[in-house]
Order: C-alpha cells, then structure tokens, then sequence
C-alpha cells in the first residue's frame, strides 16, 4: 500500500479516535485497532503479526489522548479520583497480565474477543440507558480494586484503553451518571493502558517481522501519526459530551461499541 495513503488513513483515523476517547471515555482503541490491522494485512503482514501490533499501537496513542481528556474532564469537575487512582493502580497490574497473554494467542482469538466483547457491552448499555445527571454513585476502594485488576486485563487482551467495559460498569453497577463515569474512565485508563502496552513492549522486543521503528509490538511512526491528532481533539470530544443530555450520549456510546463489533467481526 502507498505509504502516503495509509498515513492519510490513520491521520483521519485520529480524528476520529480522538473525539469519540474525549467524548465517550474509551481511549479510541476500538477504532484505532482495526484500522490499523487493515491497513498492515492490505501491506502483506501475517494477521497475527498485524493484530499485536495495532493492540500495541493503540495502547501506546491511548496514554497521552486519556491524559488530555481526563485533564479536560477534571476541570468541568466529573473525575472521581478516590476512584480512578485505586482502579488504575489494579488496572497496571491486569494490564500487563492481559498483554502478556494476548502476546500468546493467535490474532484470530483476539480479534474475536474484541467484537464479542464491546458487542456484549453495548447490549448493556441500551438495556440500562437513564438520564440521571445527579445520581449519587457508591463503591468501595476494595470493589474499585477489583473492577480496575479485570479492567487491566480486558484492555490487555483487546487492545483498547478498558473504557468500553469501565463506563458502563460504572452506569450499570455502581449508578455513576454517564458524564462522571466517562471523566473517572478516562483518568483510569491512563494507567491501564500503561501497563498494558508495557506487556506488548516487552513480549514484542526481537519479534521478526515488525515495522522499523519499533519498539516491541509499538510501531512508532503509526504512533506519532494517531497521536498528533488524538490528544488535541480528545479536548473536543470532552465538549461535546458535556454539550449532550445523558440519555443522547448513552445511545451514542452504544451505538458506536455496535458499529465497531460488528466491523471487527467481518474483518476476522
């Protein structure tokens, strides 16, 4: 593929990974991956190969991109930070159990786990949409604890920052209203995905095959072309969640975790 065509891809692909983590707390992982694994399968790289790179990558984007969403979100005041510092601490450790083990499995399993999974999640959340601006949320440090190590490991298995399964646990189980639970996600993930993409470093350092200027399953230029758009536009996307009612952006959540299952499930 003309390299011209596939940075112009992922350029635009930051774009819109970007706006979607600031509005809806999920990293653009969901996006950023299959993208990102079409365009290196299209190139002729082993679809194994390609699927551990992109997780990698979009760990890699989702840091910086959750740092200035959840910055973003702290000054309109929706980050729990009793909650996000204890879930992320967890969600290091998960992060780096799940990148460990996807690091071991054919890229056939993961990108079918990454469909079912954000599928199942968006079914929950349309069986759960309130709008509930003033809900008062409850959770213990040692729940917190628990949600953050499984969180860490669901985001290492899949790829994204662990949003697309932290907001509606959030919603569903300890009654966050959506807007806080996005803030607190996004302030979670940034730790989540750290250890993580720690995992994927690691595993991937001597791996035959991979894009120069790699580091590990990190591909470096794919990174520095998502996240110079990520990061500026995930202050965007936090405008317009706060410029919706919390009923719109619970639809618009889950119609986007269905729209990205289902092309995920057609690319595997």
């Amino acid at each position: 593929m003309d390299p011209l065509i596939q940075h112009t891809c992922l350029f635009f692909t930051g774009i819109v990974a970007g706006i979607t983590s600031g509005l809806f707390g999920v990293g653009g992982g969901a996006l950023m991956t299959p993208v990102q694994f079409w365009l290196s399968t299209a190139g002729g790289m082993d679809s194994t190969l390609a699927t551990r790179i992109a997780m990698g990558t979009s760990l890699a984007v989702i840091i910086p991109t959750m740092i200035s969403g959840a910055l973003a979100h702290h000054k309109r005041g929706v980050v729990n930070w009793q909650a996000a510092v204890p879930m992320g601490c967890a969600a290091i450790f998960g992060g780096f159990f799940g990148g460990t083990l996807a690091a071991q499995l054919p890229g056939l399993i993961l990108r079918l786990f990454f469909a079912l999974f954000i599928l199942v999640m968006a079914v929950r959340m349309i069986w759960h949409i309130r709008d509930c601006p003033v809900c008062e949320p409850h959770g213990s440090t040692g729940q917190y604890l628990l949600i953050g190590f499984f969180i860490g490991i669901l985001s290492g298995l899949t790829g994204l920052g662990g949003g697309a399964l932290l907001v509606p646990v959030l919603v569903i189980l300890l009654g966050y209203p959506i807007l806080s639970a996005i803030g607190t996600s996004s302030a979670c993930l940034i730790f989540s995905s750290a250890g993580a993409m720690m995992a994927y470093v690691i595993n991937g350092i001597g791996v035959a095959g991979l894009p120069p200027y790699s580091i590990g399953y990190v591909d470096l230029v794919t990174f520095a072309i998502l996240a110079v758009t990520t990061i500026p536009l995930s202050r965007i996307g936090v405008r317009f969640a706060h410029a919706c009612s919390s009923r719109n952006l619970q639809l618009l959540f889950a119609g986007l975790l269905v729209l990205i299952s289902i092309s995920m499930l057609v690319t595997g």
